[in-house]
């Protein structure tokens, strides 16, 4: 498929797509603004998607879903799932192509692009799914790419056989994807007169991938990363990231020990943050297990967007 051709075989399972009935080949940030809207400028198949309805969710103990707009408690309506559409498409080009799910702001959209770095459990993992959403309804464009090539880790495989998969999850194939998905989202706010950089963000195997990431950028790209409790973190390349990091994590995650965490964001420096919950495991922030891990894990999400909004929005208001 072409850069900006969509997958119509498949569908968001918590949303239903439908195409703009005034025009069904608008570009994929066509309502970056509400007036706003460019012509797709290679394939007519595509499918714009103007809004995402009954959002099935995971329901936890306080959770609720905080919007720029408004605020929506358990009795999620259809005012707040206008806030946010979804499609899923393919970046890239012939066997360079990869799935990816794309979330996009519709009223208070603006104009800034999200890449988000998913853990083992892949894109189409549902608690990463709506930690793209929560994103996205605070005013953003997410692109979640699919990592793994169709085969993430499932919690139903024996753990004996990690070391294996992992091993076929090669570093340099998966920094390509990555740079393929970046690539595709700065052309896109491009090709509709946008010029800024994106945000990074990543989970776990994600939120490893987002010091490599950030190393080899250069700041080229990106002007911010946030890292949620990375694994397999290369701090040797850590003093090449140009720009700051937020790094968030439990104190009593074996995964991702806050010494190491500790050294990395002396070594970037740049402003970069660490924040650290007491008594916290692996994967609180987007998979909290209990009330009181649901209650950090909203701590979490909003010192992750307060940081995006002051490196990435607000110098450019």
């Amino acid at each position: 498929m072409g850069l900006f051709s969509l997958s119509t075989s498949a569908s968001l399972s918590f949303c239903n797509l439908s195409p703009n009935p005034r025009n069904p080949t608008l570009h994929h940030f066509g309502f970056l603004s509400t007036t706003f809207a460019s012509p797709l400028r290679t394939s007519s198949s595509s499918v714009y998607v103007q809004r995402a309805c009954s959002i099935g969710r995971r329901r936890l103990v306080g959770r609720r879903v905080s919007c720029s707009l408004l605020k929506v408690e358990e009795d999620i309506n259809d005012e707040a799932c206008e806030l946010v559409s979804g499609i899923e498409l393919s970046v890239g080009e012939g066997e360079d192509s990869i799935n990816a799910h794309l979330f996009k702001a519709v009223k208070n959209n603006n104009g800034t692009g999200i890449l988000l770095l998913s853990d083992i459990f892949g894109f189409e993992d549902s608690s990463t799914r709506e930690f793209a959403y929560r994103v996205a309804c605070n005013g953003y464009n997410v692109l979640l790419p699919d990592l793994f090539r169709g085969d993430p880790w499932t919690k139903d495989r024996p753990k004996i056989l990690f070391d294996e998969w992992i091993v076929k999850q090669e570093p340099q194939r998966v920094a390509k994807d990555i740079a393929t998905s970046a690539k595709w989202m700065v052309d896109e706010f491009l090709a509709v007169g946008i010029s800024k950089k994106l945000g990074l963000v990543g989970f776990c195997f994600g939120g490893g991938k987002v010091i490599d990431v950030l190393a080899r950028d250069q700041g080229a790209y990106f002007g911010i990363g946030v890292s949620f409790y990375g694994t397999r973190m290369d701090l040797t390349v850590a003093s090449d990231i140009k720009v700051p990091v937020l790094f968030i994590s439990g104190d009593n995650d074996p995964l991702c020990p806050v010494n190491v965490l500790e050294n990395i964001e002396k070594s970037i420096g740049r402003g970069s943050r660490l924040v650290t919950f007491k008594g916290r495991g692996h994967g609180f922030a987007h998979r909290p297990q209990s009330a009181e891990e649901d209650e950090d894990a909203e701590k979490a999400f909003t010192i992750m967007r307060n940081w995006l909004n002051d490196g990435l929005v607000a110098l450019t208001e």
